[in-house]
C-alpha cells in the first residue's frame, strides 16, 4: 500500500509540473493515475461500492462535460477542447471520478474546482499563459488532501 500511495504521489507531482510549466501533460500520466487511484479506491472500498460509484461519478463527470460543451457550442462558439477546455482536464476528471465513492468525489470535485479558481485569481499575473492550469491546481489540491489524509488518519475518505 506504501508503494502504491508513492507513485499515486509521484504521479500527482509530474502532472503539477507539467501543467504548471508548458499547460500540457504527458498522455500515459492521466490513464496511469486514474488505474493507480482506482487501485487505491478498490482496496478500501467493497467491490459492489467500488463499481456502482464509479459508474456513477463517471456519469456526472459525462454530464458536466457535455454541458459544458454545449455552453461552448452555443455562447462562446470557440472551439471545445483547442481554445475552451483541455483534453487533459476532462482525463483528469475521469480519474478523479474513479478515486473515491460518489460523496467524497463530489466534495473534493467541487472544493478542487473552487482552489483552483481562487489559485489562478491570486496567482495569474505571473502566469505568461491565459489559460488556467486546471489539472495541476487540482493536482495540488488532491495531493494536499492525501497527504494530510495519510499522515493524519482522521477521516477516511472512503466512508460509504
Amino acid at each position: 500500500m506504501l508503494i502504491l500511495k508513492g507513485l499515486i504521489i509521484v504521479n500527482l507531482g509530474y502532472i503539477i509540473c507539467q501543467d504548471l510549466r508548458s499547460r500540457e501533460v504527458y498522455w500515459f500520466l492521466l490513464p496511469s493515475l486514474a488505474l493507480l487511484l482506482g487501485v487505491l479506491h478498490y482496496f478500501n472500498a467493497y467491490n459492489i461500492h467500488f463499481l456502482t460509484s464509479t459508474m456513477i461519478n463517471v456519469g456526472v463527470v459525462i454530464i458536466i462535460l457535455a454541458l459544458l460543451y454545449i455552453y461552448t457550442f452555443l455562447l462562446i462558439k470557440k472551439p471545445f477542447f483547442k481554445e475552451v477546455f483541455g483534453i487533459a482536464d476532462a482525463l483528469y476528471f475521469l480519474a478523479l471520478a474513479v478515486a473515491f465513492p460518489t460523496a467524497t468525489f463530489i466534495i473534493i470535485f467541487v472544493f478542487s474546482l473552487i482552489f483552483s479558481l481562487l489559485t489562478w485569481l491570486i496567482l495569474k499575473q505571473k502566469s505568461s499563459y491565459n489559460s488556467i492550469p486546471l489539472a495541476g491546481y487540482m493536482s495540488v489540491f488532491l495531493l494536499l488532501i492525501f497527504i494530510a489524509n495519510w499522515c493524519t488518519n482522521t477521516i477516511n475518505l472512503y466512508l460509504i
